[in-house]
């Protein structure tokens, strides 16, 4: 699968995402329900959320389904995916989740499967063929387990797939390097701490001199 890092905004915030966008600075966007109310956006709003950032570069945009049962889900996806060929579904992690990824992939839909907290779900995934899996590296920390080391073995465990970790809940650039180094090739993170791996004090300071060296040698 890709080797190059690839890195989305997990975020609904219109300006911080446009703007990410616009500066080719993030592939696509992640979204969740929770991301979604955060950004103030209600379900009727997916529609116009997808081609405004497809309008803006987004080459996939995520989405996130729901239901109680796996034909609740299903019916949800498929509305999901009606909104243009750019959008993927994420699918939680639960045993009605799971059924439902077999019929979408059936169906060639792009599928996350997303709220993955153990290498055994990540080779279920690859088993029934996502196209990702979204571990959540924070909320792994929080529960007191080494996510570092369990994303990288969910990575492992996809090895010959064509399936890829997304990580998320990143919080800080060195989150995403440590993870790189582990094999992880997707990101996705808030807008702040995409902004953040494109800055150091000692770039900005060297700027600086460069900028007033060449205000001195204009003439």
């Amino acid at each position: 699968m890709t080797t190059a890092p690839v890195l989305y905004v997990d975020s609904a915030d219109l300006a911080l995402v446009g703007e990410l966008l616009r500066d080719g600075l993030v592939t696509g966007v992640t979204t969740n329900p929770t991301i979604l109310e955060r950004g103030g956006h209600a379900l009727d709003a997916l529609p116009d959320l997808y081609q405004r950032w497809v309008d803006e570069g987004a080459s996939q945009v995520f989405f996130q389904t729901w239901g109680a049962t796996t034909e609740e889900m299903l019916t949800n996806a498929a509305w999901i995916k009606g909104f243009g060929d750019r959008v993927a579904v994420k699918v939680p992690a639960t045993r009605a989740g799971f059924a439902a990824v077999t019929s979408l992939v059936q169906e060639d839909t792009t599928v996350l499967i997303t709220a993955v907290y153990s290498v055994a779900q990540a080779l279920a995934g690859a088993a029934y063929g996502a196209r990702y899996l979204a571990p959540y590296l924070g909320r792994l920390r929080d529960a007191g387990l080494d996510g570092d080391a369990l994303i990288g073995d969910m990575q492992a465990a996809c090895a010959g797939a064509d399936t890829d970790v997304l990580a998320a809940s990143l919080r800080s650039p060195d989150d995403i390097v440590g993870l790189r180094r582990a094999g992880v090739s997707h990101f996705t993170a808030a807008p702040q701490v995409i902004l953040d791996l494109l800055t150091d004090d000692i770039s900005d300071r060297s700027a600086e001199e460069f900028e007033g060296a060449i205000g001195r040698i204009r003439g």
